[in-house]
């Protein structure tokens, strides 16, 4: 007997796929395997993420901890930018010890004062600033007021109205950072 021209032909049983026995809302789902590609990708996933875990948590590399060392300079510098504007010379040698503020005042010293205390702080026309001799005092509120005010009588004129109180304490902490702290 040939079936009907619409008829399906018929399915073979093994060939159906299983339905759970379980039904919500009227919804029966296939019981199938997940495919080999998705269970290899989940499981190097999970691989994975347990190596990523080992070496970033238990085999840090020296350069998180520069950078963490840098983050915790440039954090102490924003303290003591935000500190009060009485400097004293405890604040001015701990400033001198901030890497990020001595190079901001490496680059204010370069720019402003090079040119007559030369760039190695040896002296020019204007005094050495890297000596143990101190014409208008060595320690660092003294270093700053001459920075400030100036020695016009040298030449030297006050720079606290060109460069502002912060550039002015950044060069005394560049300036100190070439000295030993008492």
């Amino acid at each position: 007997m040939t079936p009907p021209n619409n008829a399906q032909p018929p399915r073979d049983p093994q060939d159906e796929d299983e339905l759970r026995h379980h039904s919500y809302d009227g919804i029966q789902e296939y019981d199938k395997r997940l495919p080999n590609w998705w269970l290899m990708t989940f499981y190097a996933t999970i691989i994975f993420a347990i190596i990523y875990w080992l070496v970033d948590q238990h085999f840090p590399s020296s350069t998180d901890q520069s950078r963490l060392q840098a983050e915790i300079a440039r954090i102490d510098a924003d303290k003591l930018a935000a500190a009060p504007t009485a400097l004293d010379d405890a604040s001015l040698w701990k400033m001198s010890r901030n890497p990020v503020i001595v190079d901001a005042g490496k680059t204010t010293f370069v720019t402003y004062c090079a040119s007559c205390h030369n760039a190695a702080l040896t002296g020019g026309i204007g005094p050495n600033l890297v000596d143990d001799v101190w014409i208008h005092g060595g320690k660092p509120v003294q270093v700053l007021e001459t920075i400030k005010k100036g020695v016009l009588v040298k030449g030297m004129p006050g720079w606290e109205p060109v460069l502002g109180a912060q550039k002015v304490a950044e060069v005394t902490a560049y300036i100190m950072s070439y000295h030993a702290a008492p």
